[in-house]
């Protein structure tokens, strides 16, 4: 079952290309037809394309590994800020800051300066500074907010990028080339799908079109996230399914080894009330026979 249809792209205007002038000829597979000077994009290509690539993304989430979404034109960065959110994933949506991805512990220390600053808030520092310093701090935390508070939980590179016009991000793309990492992209008719691993033919300028593309991928990864959290209650149970005869086993050991400790006290009890027995037992067998010789003295 396709995760897009024909209709659905058609009504969001995926199918609408750049000028003819401006088009690359590496994406005459997906162009359809030219209306009044403008390429018109394939979409029964495009619904393959899209299919391929939000499997791509389900097994990438599956494994539990974090997807860059990346989109800094007008037109999509809300929409990319979004989506990205709604399936806990990180996103750039303002400024694509170089080396990101080749320098990025750079960013990391970036993003810890951010978090100190945010310590200096809560832990009483800033009532030592004077005005002009607060200024200038507050000033750069909400750079840094700006530009990297939404990547603040990427801790380690992320496995695949998702880019929207590979023409304004073509740094981006150099960078995820560089360190191997897949590319996912929405590609126009004025970009060279092949400088991306997952290419996508439809209009990238359009928020509706960039929105119904990323409903898609965005439920590939939702149903990846929901994969993995059954496949660990399902191994959790099978662990404690098979912890089931070990706890048994060291409960039928712990309750041996009580046995035994209780054994050797009802032992020397026993010995105990048979000696007492005995000892009364002659007892009485003495004074029988005083008593007896007392009647044969009498006698």
């Amino acid at each position: 079952m396709s995760r897009t249809n024909f209709e659905q792209l058609l009504q969001a205007g995926c199918h609408f290309g750049h000028l003819k002038r401006k088009w690359n000829p590496a994406m005459a597979p997906y162009i359809f037809m030219e209306r009044n000077g403008i390429h018109i994009i394939d979409l029964n290509k495009t619904v393959v394309k899209i299919d391929e690539a939000a499997e791509a993304l389900k097994n990438i989430a599956k494994q539990g590994k974090k997807i860059l979404f990346v989109a800094t034109k007008k037109q999509a960065k809300d929409v990319v800020a979004e989506k990205a959110q709604s399936v806990q994933m990180p996103y750039v949506n303002e400024r694509w800051a170089g080396g990101m991805l080749t320098n990025f512990q750079t960013i990391r220390k970036a993003i810890k300066k951010m978090a100190n600053i945010d310590k200096m808030t809560s832990d009483g520092t800033f009532a030592n500074l004077s005005k002009r310093e607060l200024l200038q701090i507050s000033r750069q935390r909400a750079k840094l907010e700006k530009n990297l508070g939404s990547i603040v939980d990427l801790t380690r590179l992320p496995s695949a990028l998702f880019i929207v016009d590979i023409e304004k991000e073509h740094i981006a793309v150099k960078e995820a080339h560089r360190l191997n990492i897949p590319v996912f992209a929405i590609t126009d008719t004025n970009t060279n799908p092949n400088d991306v691993d997952y290419a996508i033919p439809a209009n990238d300028d359009a928020k509706d079109s960039v929105e119904v593309i990323l409903n898609a991928m965005c439920e590939a990864i939702n149903e990846g996230l929901a994969e993995r959290k059954a496949e660990k209650a399902d191994e959790k149970a099978a662990a404690e399914q098979e912890d089931k005869p070990r706890i048994k086993k060291v409960e039928k050991v712990a309750e041996a080894a009580i046995e035994e400790e209780e054994e050797p006290a009802e032992k020397p009890a026993k010995k105990t009330a048979t000696r007492k027995s005995a000892k009364k037992a002659a007892e009485e067998a003495e004074e029988a026979e005083v008593a007896e010789e007392k009647a044969e003295e009498a006698e």
